[in-house]
C-alpha cells in the first residue's frame, strides 16, 4: 500500500516540531515565524528550483561583499526597510522625542573624541565648513549635559572615509560631549547627496528593479545619555532633492531642518529610559 503524499502543511509542521526540544524560548519563537513565513512565501509565489538557487547565490554574494569597512548584509536590510521597521518596533518614540532611523552600514565604533566647537573634517579640507549646534534635552525639556554625540557623515566627495582608499585614519566622524546647558556645537562639511555603494548584489537588486540608489543629504547622530534611551538618527537637508525617494526609507519629516551656507541647528529630545 503507497503512504500518503505529504501534504505542504504537514511538511511545515514536522520542520516547526523539530524544534521541541530547544531549551531557549525566544530562539525557537524566532525560528518558528521564519519557517513559517518563509514556506509561505515558497508557496505563494511558486518558487522555481531556479529561483531558489539564485537566491542562495544572491545571498552568497552578500557575504562575500562584506568585509569589518562594509556591512553588505546592512546595506540589504536598509534598502528593503526592514532596518527601519526595526527602529519603529523597537524604539516609539513619544510626542516630542526625537524620532530613530536606521544606523547604516558605515558607523565605526572608538571615533575621535573632540572639544565643543572642534572640526570632523581633516586639517586641510578645502570645502567649505559649517556649524552645527542645538542641545540635547529631556522630554520635560530639561538639558541633558555631558550626554554623548557620536556623528558621522559623508565626505564632500560623496563617500565615507571608509569607502575611500586615499583616506588615511578617519574623516569626517567625531565624539563630542555636551556642556553643563545640555548644548553641543561642531564644525563640519555641507552634507551631500550620494549613492549608496552600488558595486555588490545590493546595487544588482536595485538596478534590476529600477530603484534609486540615492540617499538625501544627511549627518548620523547616535546620542546617548545615562537614564535615557539611546536614539540613532540623522539630520536630514531639506533643499535635497532626494528626500522623497531615499533608498532605504529613512526619512522623516520632524527630521528635516534647513541648513544654511553658515550651517544648522537640531535639538534632540531623549525619552525617559522605562
Amino acid at each position: 500500500m503507497m503512504s500518503p503524499i505529504i501534504s505542504s502543511d504537514r511538511h511545515l509542521a514536522e520542520v516547526l516540531a523539530s524544534f521541541d526540544q530547544s531549551t531557549n524560548a525566544r530562539t525557537t519563537e524566532i525560528l518558528r515565524s521564519l519557517v513559517t513565513h518563509l514556506h509561505s512565501f515558497v508557496t505563494e509565489t511558486g518558487l522555481t528550483r531556479e529561483e531558489w538557487m539564485a537566491g542562495i547565490d544572491f545571498l552568497t554574494a552578500t557575504g562575500r561583499a562584506t568585509t569589518e569597512h562594509r556591512q553588505e548584509f546592512i546595506l540589504l536590510s536598509d534598502t528593503l526597510g526592514v532596518s527601519m521597521l526595526v527602529e519603529m518596533v523597537n524604539q516609539h518614540a513619544s510626542d516630542g522625542a526625537t524620532e530613530p532611523t536606521v544606523f547604516g552600514p558605515f558607523y565605526l565604533p572608538n571615533a575621535p573624541r573632540f572639544a565643543m566647537g572642534q572640526s570632523i573634517a581633516p586639517e586641510g579640507t578645502t570645502s567649505e565648513e559649517i556649524v552645527i549646534s542645538g542641545a540635547v534635552r529631556t522630554s520635560n525639556g530639561e538639558p541633558l549635559s555631558n550626554a554623548l554625540l557620536e556623528v558621522w557623515q559623508v565626505m564632500p566627495n560623496g563617500l565615507y572615509d571608509v569607502q575611500d582608499q586615499s583616506i588615511e585614519g578617519v574623516s569626517h566622524r567625531g565624539i563630542f560631549r555636551t556642556g553643563d546647558d545640555g548644548r553641543y556645537e561642531f564644525r563640519t562639511t555641507a552634507p551631500v547627496d550620494y549613492q549608496i555603494p552600488t558595486d555588490g548584489p545590493v546595487g544588482e537588486m536595485l538596478r534590476v528593479t529600477g530603484r534609486s540608489s540615492w540617499r538625501p543629504a544627511h549627518i548620523h547622530f547616535m546620542v546617548s545619555h545615562p537614564g535615557f534611551r539611546t536614539v540613532i538618527t540623522h539630520v536630514f537637508d531639506e533643499n535635497s532633492p532626494c528626500l522623497e525617494n531615499d533608498a532605504v526609507f529613512g526619512v522623516r519629516d520632524s527630521l528635516v531642518v534647513e541648513f544654511t551656507t553658515v550651517g544648522a541647528s537640531f535639538d534632540f529630545v531623549l525619552d525617559f529610559d522605562s
